[in-house]
């Protein structure tokens, strides 16, 4: 008798990672135990499209961070695809190529909750719903009405909210404050070799 072959469950994690920090690792970690994921892989954006006109980190310094980041996490993995693909990372896209190499897996996507809100202004949302379904991490300040799911294809992913995040990250760095414990300790070394977000000099 022929058993049916269990599908694999990934989560896709996307954005620029500029830094990545523990909340990332934290968002990662409970959607492997609260959806059962087999493996979680980041993505680093290349061109994030809702920073098109805004500058971010040379972005080969975004994905050895978030190699870094990663380092040591069974269940995590780190994609290359939206770097080697150049050019603006749309989310569909990157769908398209995952399904491709992974026709029969099942692809969760990780998403805050803040960026629910906007889901339906990204590129082929539609798309995107029929390719994977969306998990939901919800952020702090972000008013419940804005994070109403109010689809199947979405789930949550439920933990602490953590104030934490790139841009304030970025602005302590630059003010040369503290970041021990915001970034595992290899982003933060990473951080200060090669002296990004640091204030430049006039």
């Amino acid at each position: 008798m022929k058993q049916n072959k269990k599908r694999k469950r990934i989560g896709l994690f996307g954005g620029s990672f500029d830094p990545p920090h523990i909340g990332h690792c934290i968002i990662a970690a409970r959607a492997v135990d609260q959806l059962k994921l087999d493996k979680v892989l980041f993505i680093p954006a290349h061109i994030p499209p809702h920073k098109k006109h805004r500058s971010t980190s040379d972005p080969r310094h975004r994905l050895a961070m978030t190699r870094l980041a990663i380092r040591g996490g069974k269940t995590f993995a780190c994609s290359d695809q939206e770097v080697r693909r150049k050019g603006v990372s749309y989310t569909v896209d990157t769908l398209r190529d995952l399904k491709r190499k992974f026709p029969d897996a099942e692809l969760f996507l990780i998403i805050g909750g803040d960026s629910l809100a906007f889901f339906p202004s990204w590129r082929e949302p539609e798309a995107i719903l029929k390719l994977a379904r969306i998990a939901v991490y919800d952020r702090p300040k972000v008013p419940v009405k804005r994070r109403q799911k109010g689809s199947k294809r979405v789930a949550s992913i439920a933990g602490p909210l953590l104030d934490v995040s790139s841009s304030g990250i970025r602005t302590m760095v630059t003010a040369g404050r503290s970041i021990t414990f915001l970034v595992p300790q290899a982003v933060e070394r990473y951080i200060h070799s090669h002296r990004l977000y640091y204030r430049k000099k006039a």
